[in-house]
This record gives C-alpha cells, structure tokens and sequence, in this order.
C-alpha cells in the first residue's frame, strides 16, 4: 500500500474521533474538536501531494480518495443539521447529487477513466477538475465545516460569556458559507450528470437497429 493511500485510510478513524468529541464531549472537548476536525480535512490535501510528488497516482487512489472526500462530506453535513447548526436541506441536496454523479462516473471508472479525467469538453473540465473550483470547493466546506462545529461548541458555554455571545454570529456567516460550498457542489455536478446522459443515450442511438 502507498504513503497516499495510507494516509487517506487513516482518515476514517480520525472522522470516528471526531464524531465521538462532538456528541460526548464537554463544551471544552467541543471546541477542541475545531483544529481536530481541520488537521483531518487538511490529510485531504496531504495524501494528493504525496502521490503526485512520489509518482504514485493510480486509478484505485483516485477513486479511495474519492470514496473518503464523500464519507467525510456526507457524514459532517448530516451532523451539523442533526445538532442544529443548518437546514436538514443542505445534507438533502449534498446526497442527491453526490448519489448522482458517482453513479454515472462508476460508468467511466469501469472503462478505466479516473473520475476527474471524464470531461471532455473544457468547459466540463474547469467546472470539474480546475485547480480554481476545486479548491474553491475545499475551502468552503473547510470553513463550513469548521465554523459551524466551533459555532455550535461556544454555544455550550455558560450563558452571558464571551464565548457564548460568540456564537451566533459564527453559525450565521457559517451557515452561508455552508450554502456557497452547496452551490460549488450543484456548479461542478451540472457537468458531470450532462456528460453521463449524453453518453448513454449516445450508446442507446448506436444499439438501435438501422
């Protein structure tokens, strides 16, 4: 097994540990939950580099990598709307799509494809594969992320302090954030469900009898 790959594993654990800190931790393990959670999504971008720089890249990696992007995705956006810190519809809308696109690039993955190598007109490939909109994409959920897990940790403290009044104001630019991570996920999905319908009925065109 390569460093990358390792490293992405590792990743799973690390959420588990998380999810134990933000729902049987004290408002003090809550909050020190926040740079835990960051060290973890930051391994997101640390086992890429390592690939690329060691030569490792593989189609399995691609697709690890993908699988654990989605387990942290999927699993911190249905926290945060269970402890209240967002609408139960941003973790609706994340599944939706997310359902939608990996089924159609398991098509691609099949004939060999890694799934952000599937675009072939340029446009389809910024909205999906930019270094622009992907890191646009990673910033946003790692603020969201973030901010609305620190936001709901200093709402714990006693009432009347600092950190209590702090709150607030954190869970709502947050919660926007969280929206503006939504629309990046719809933005580079559009492509991707486009491409996948335009390849099946192209298939579907070539087996009609003529």
């Amino acid at each position: 097994m390569t460093v990358a790959n390792l490293i992405t594993i590792i990743r799973f654990p690390l959420l588990l540990g998380f999810l134990l800190m933000i729902y049987l931790g004290n408002p003090g393990i809550q909050l020190a939950s926040v740079p835990y959670l960051f060290l973890a999504l930051l391994l997101d971008t640390l086992d890429g580099v390592i690939a690329r720089r060691t030569g490792t890249t593989s189609l399995m990696g691609s697709v690890l990598d993908i699988a654990t992007d989605r387990t942290y995705e999927l699993v911190l956006w249905i926290v945060l709307a269970d402890l209240g810190t967002i609408s139960v519809a941003v973790p609706l809308i994340v599944i939706a799509r997310t359902t939608l696109t990996d089924a159609i690039r398991s098509i691609g993955v099949r004939q060999g494809k890694a799934p952000f190598e599937q675009q072939g007109s340029r446009l389809g490939h910024f909205l999906v594969s930019s270094p622009w909109m992907r890191s646009g994409y990673s910033i946003s959920k790692i603020v969201a992320f973030c901010g609305l897990t620190l936001g709901f940790a200093l709402s714990g403290f006693p009432e009347a302090s600092d950190l209590q009044a702090a709150s607030d104001p954190i869970l709502r630019v947050s919660e926007i954030v969280a929206w503006v991570a939504v629309g990046f996920s719809l933005v580079r999905g559009t492509p991707v469900i486009l491409s996948g319908y335009r390849r099946v009925r192209g298939w579907e065109e070539a087996a009609m009898p003529r």
